[in-house]
């Protein structure tokens, strides 16, 4: 009985040592566009249940401040840094989430969005679609650790 109780406590230390970000699909990550092109830093942040994408930052090869032209709603004009791309995901199960929307300001077109966290956690299956999501297409974003 005794050994059970130590392996009970063990087990529990191991699990409240293990870091939670392995699987948690906040944080910040590296997109890529369909080519596997890195295209910028997505803040992904939690707010009462809902996650939402904000761009964190450009690349370091970006040479100039870009702009959403090419966007049809409010965000039209506005500064990419900063701007909402991902709205109102919330979590269906274990490592697969389903969202409102997803911006693509080079295009300037929305889509649903479908997540689905692999690699423990380190890398980001990306879905946007037009109805179901049979008509879509995915990215797989990288996390990112201090946007590097």
């Amino acid at each position: 009985m005794k050994q059970l109780k130590r392996l009970m406590f063990f087990a529990m230390a191991l699990c409240l040592t293990t870091p939670a970000v392995a699987n948690e699909l906040q944080g910040l990550w590296l997109s890529h566009d369909d080519n596997g092109k890195p295209t910028g830093y997505i803040n992904i942040l939690e707010e009462n249940g809902l996650y939402k994408g904000v761009i964190e930052k450009g690349l370091d090869s970006d040479k100039e401040e870009k702009f959403c032209t090419a966007c049809r709603d409010e965000r039209k004009g506005k500064r990419l840094i900063g701007m909402t791309v991902l709205k109102e995901v919330v979590k269906k199960n274990n490592n697969n989430y389903q969202g409102a929307e997803i911006l693509d300001p080079f295009s300037g077109n929305t889509y649903r969005v479908k997540l689905t966290l692999k690699d423990e956690g380190q890398t980001l299956d990306v879905r946007g679609y037009v109805g179901v999501s049979l008509f879509g297409r995915t990215q797989t974003w990288k996390r990112a650790e201090n946007g590097k």
